[in-house]
C-alpha cells in the first residue's frame, strides 16, 4: 500500500513522497523489514524514537515520529505527527482496509466484568446464529477459531489484523474489552465502534494512571470518541456511571439493579449454581451465581436489545449461557468441599465474590486464598487483604504473579491490611500450590474454598519467567488424590 493511502486521516505538515510503496507496518524496530513503515511511539517505559536508526538498518523506508531525527537518511520518508500513537491506530486501520467499519463493533470498559460481558455477548450472538469475533483477556476468537491473547486490548496492528480475519471469515459482529491503558495509549484509535458499555470503576491500575481521576478520564475517553449513531450504555448504580455519558455524541442508555433505568434487573432467587432474575418484568433462570453476575447479564440483555434482537429470543438464549472460564467456576470434592476459582484481583472484586458466598452460606466456613501481583498497583494490596478478612473465616495470603518483586515483600504489603481486631484466622504461605493445599486441608464437607486472583491464567510469572501453573489443575489434583 502507498504511503498516501496509509496516511489517510493522519494530520502532518511534513513533505514526503506519497507514492512510496509500504510492505509492512511496525512499531518495534526488531520487526522492521525491507519496505517497512516504522512508527516511533513515546511509550510508558521505552521511547521508540531511540530505535529509528535500528528500524532503518533493517529496511524501513518510512518513519512516522513526533520528533524528526537531526540527521535524515537519504531514501527514507519522514512523517512528523503530533501523536504517533494516534497515528499508528489510524494507519493500522488503513493498512487492513478499515475492518471495523465492516463489523458491528461493541466495546466494554470498566474495572470488573469486562471479560465476562464481552465473552457472553460473543456467545449470545453466536447462539442467535451469527458469526462473531471476540477480543478479550482470556482469548481472542475469529468465530469458532481460538487465537492466543496476551493483552486485555492488543496493539492497533494486532487488533486490525484480527478484525480483518473476522471480516474475511464472514463475521458480522465483534465484541472487545477496552482497557484504560488501551484508551490512554490510543490503541483503539481508528476503530469504528457501534456501541460502548461501562460496567463499573473501582480501585485498580493506579501504578499507571497515578490518580483515580486520571483512571476515570481514561475510561471516559473511550465514550468521548463515539459517533452519534452509536449507543453508550452505562451503569446507573456506579457513582461514576453517568460521567461516561457527559461528552459522548452517542445515544445515552442506562441500566440498574437498584433504581429505574432504561434496562432493569432484580434478583429473585440465589443458589450456588444458578440465579433467577427478573429483567424488565420477565423472569429467567440463569446458570450464574452472584449479584455481580446479575449486572453482567443485565448488560448482555440490554446490549442485545440495543443491537436489535427480539426480547423473547434474548431471554431464551440468556438462559443457555454458561459462566466464562475462571469466573466463579465451581469444583466439588468427593468429601463435599466446594472450591470456587475466580479472577477477582481488585478489592472490589474480592468483596463482591465473598459477599455472594456469604449470601449462600449456612453454618459452613469460607476459606479464601488470595494474593496480589507484583510490579502493579501496591495500594490495592492491603485493601484486598482487608476485604478477604472481613468476609472470610480463614484467609491464606499467598503469591499471585510476583513478576520482578520479592513475593514476601508483596505479602508484607497485604499483611498490613489485616484488621487489628480481626477474628479471622490468617495464614501466610508463599508457595501458591501449598497455599491452596493448606486451605483445602482446613475445609470440611460443605465449606467453600475461594481461590482468587488468577482465574483462567495457566501460568505464574516469577523473576521474568512464566512457569505453568493453574489453580484449577492444582485443585483437581488435590480433590482426586
Amino acid at each position: 500500500m502507498k504511503i498516501g493511502e496509509l496516511l489517510n486521516g493522519v494530520k502532518s505538515d511534513s513533505t514526503f513522497d506519497s507514492n512510496v510503496e509500504i510492505a509492512s507496518l511496525c512499531f518495534d524496530s526488531r520487526k522492521a523489514e525491507q519496505g517497512s513503515m516504522f512508527v516511533a511511539l513515546c511509550g510508558y517505559s521505552v521511547d521508540g524514537h531511540n530505535y529509528i536508526g535500528a528500524a532503518i538498518e533493517r529496511g524501513a523506508v518510512a518513519v512516522v515520529c513526533q520528533v524528526e531525527p537531526v540527521e535524515r537518511v537519504p531514501g527514507v520518508e519522514y512523517i512528523v505527527v503530533a501523536d504517533s500513537s494516534l497515528a499508528l491506530g489510524v494507519i493500522s486501520a488503513n493498512m487492513f482496509g478499515n475492518p471495523s467499519k465492516h463489523l458491528k463493533l461493541v466495546g466494554v470498559t470498566g474495572t470488573n466484568g469486562k471479560t465476562t460481558t464481552a465473552t457472553l455477548m460473543y456467545k449470545m450472538v453466536r447462539l442467535m446464529g451469527y458469526k462473531a469475533g471476540l477480543l478479550s483477556t482470556v482469548c481472542n476468537y475469529i468465530d469458532d477459531r481460538r487465537m492466543p491473547s496476551t493483552h486485555t486490548t492488543p496493539d492497533p496492528i494486532t487488533i486490525n489484523s484480527l478484525m480483518a480475519m473476522m471480516v474475511e471469515e464472514g463475521c458480522e459482529y465483534c465484541f472487545m474489552e477496552v482497557s484504560s491503558h488501551s484508551a490512554h495509549q490510543q490503541r483503539i484509535a481508528g476503530l469504528d465502534f457501534d456501541g460502548a458499555m461501562f460496567s463499573n470503576i473501582t480501585h485498580d491500575h493506579l501504578d499507571y494512571h497515578k490518580t483515580f481521576k486520571s483512571y476515570i478520564e481514561a475510561k471516559k475517553s473511550f465514550f468521548d470518541r463515539l459517533k452519534g449513531e452509536a449507543f453508550a450504555l452505562t451503569n446507573l448504580d456506579d457513582k461514576n456511571g453517568m460521567v461516561m455519558l457527559q461528552n459522548t455524541k452517542a445515544k445515552h442508555y442506562t441500566y440498574s439493579c437498584k433504581r429505574m433505568a432504561d434496562f432493569n434487573c432484580k434478583v429473585i432467587e440465589r443458589h450456588l449454581d444458578s440465579t433467577l432474575l427478573e429483567l424488565d418484568g420477565a423472569e429467567v433462570w440463569t446458570k450464574f451465581t452472584g449479584d455481580f453476575n446479575a449486572y453482567n447479564l443485565l448488560v448482555v440483555y440490554a446490549t442485545s436489545l440495543l443491537l436489535g434482537f427480539p426480547k423473547d429470543i434474548v431471554l431464551e438464549k440468556l438462559s443457555m449461557l454458561v459462566p466464562v472460564e475462571g469466573r466463579f467456576e465451581t469444583m466439588v470434592s468427593k468429601s463435599g468441599v466446594v472450591a470456587v476459582v475466580d479472577y477477582a484481583h481488585t478489592p472490589d472484586a474480592v468483596e463482591n465474590v465473598l459477599k455472594t458466598l456469604q449470601s449462600l452460606k449456612r453454618d459452613n466456613k469460607i476459606i479464601t486464598v488470595v494474593g496480589a501481583g507484583g510490579d502493579r498497583d501496591r495500594t490495592k494490596r492491603p485493601e484486598m487483604a482487608k476485604a478477604a478478612c472481613e468476609l472470610s473465616d480463614i484467609v491464606v495470603l499467598t503469591s499471585d504473579n510476583p513478576r520482578s518483586e520479592e513475593p514476601m515483600a508483596i505479602l508484607n504489603d497485604m499483611v498490613a491490611g489485616v484488621p487489628a481486631n480481626t477474628t479471622t484466622v490468617v495464614k501466610v504461605v508463599v508457595d501458591r500450590a501449598e497455599a491452596i493445599k493448606s486451605a483445602i486441608a482446613m475445609a470440611s464437607s460443605g465449606d467453600v474454598v475461594l481461590v482468587a486472583g488468577k482465574g483462567h491464567e495457566d501460568y505464574q510469572e516469577i523473576k521474568g519467567v512464566k512457569y505453568h501453573f493453574s489453580d484449577k489443575e492444582v485443585i483437581g489434583e488435590i480433590f482426586n488424590s
